[in-house]
């Protein structure tokens, strides 16, 4: 099977991978596409670079690598949209799915409470859930594109929603609510058996210091939350950041 036939199943299939292209440097033009979970299509491309996808895949972003020889590398990413799921069906979660849509990510959002969970309310989800966390989670059973942001309120949704999602690949775990309540709802998932080294994971309270006011400026700092962890950025002002603006050039 060539790599175009190859990259094209890729895309049929939703599936992820990355095609690494030398660029410059001994063996230029190289190619080669590894598949996430599968296999390698391709040749002429260095080890040093290929070991580097699992980091890649999980990024989700085209890089150019500068390997230690000065051989570059640049490296396309492959996959479906991220995913941001929503546990509670508040005024926020409607609020987070357009700017979620606007991203071009999918929007999913689950509560348990049907009355809450519909159309009407949620227009921009893509996907509703009328179920508990843990069936919801089950049904969607996040990876590592995937953000979760827990909005109820309400520790019979909040905790075992917390605890299922601090069990998968989730790359951002998030949770809205005062710091008092982060403070007391951590020593309920620590009394619960969650690992104190697990509840780092979670965001709480939940997005950047904007001075959010509306459901639409606290799913702003929500999202550019999300943003700033999926590219391991901290999320301050770009005139205090050391780092280059954009994240995939090294």
């Amino acid at each position: 099977m060539t790599l175009v036939h190859r990259l094209h199943e890729l895309r049929q299939s939703d599936g992820r991978g990355v095609l690494f292209t030398v660029v410059e440097g001994e063996g230029v033009g190289g190619k080669a596409l590894v598949v996430e979970g599968g296999d390698t299509v391709g040749g002429g491309v260095p080890d040093e670079a290929l070991a580097r996808f699992d980091e890649l895949v999980r990024g989700g972003r085209n890089r150019l690598l500068t390997l230690e020889d000065g051989t570059r590398v640049f490296t396309e990413w492959y996959g479906p949209p991220p995913r941001l799921v929503v546990y509670g069906a508040v005024d926020t979660a409607e609020a987070l799915c357009r700017g979620a849509k606007l991203l071009g990510w999918t929007a999913i959002v689950a509560d348990a409470r049907g009355t809450f969970l519909t159309p009407e309310r949620i227009p921009s989800a893509d996907v509703l859930i009328a179920k508990w966390p843990q069936e919801a989670l089950d049904e969607v059973a996040p990876d590592h594109q995937t953000a979760i942001v827990v909005l109820t309120h309400d520790d019979k949704f909040d905790e075992p929603a917390l605890i299922g999602a601090l069990e998968t690949e989730a790359f951002y775990v998030g949770a809205l609510g005062s710091r008092r309540n982060q403070e007391r709802r951590r020593e309920r998932l620590l009394e619960a058996g969650v690992p104190a080294e697990s509840l780092e994971r979670i965001q709480g309270p939940c997005g950047l210091d904007i001075g959010a006011d509306t459901q639409e400026e606290t799913a702003l700092s929500i999202l550019a939350e999300v943003l700033a962890v999926r590219a391991g950025r901290p999320g301050g002002q770009l005139r205090s950041a050391t780092q280059r603006i954009h994240v995939e050039v090294e």
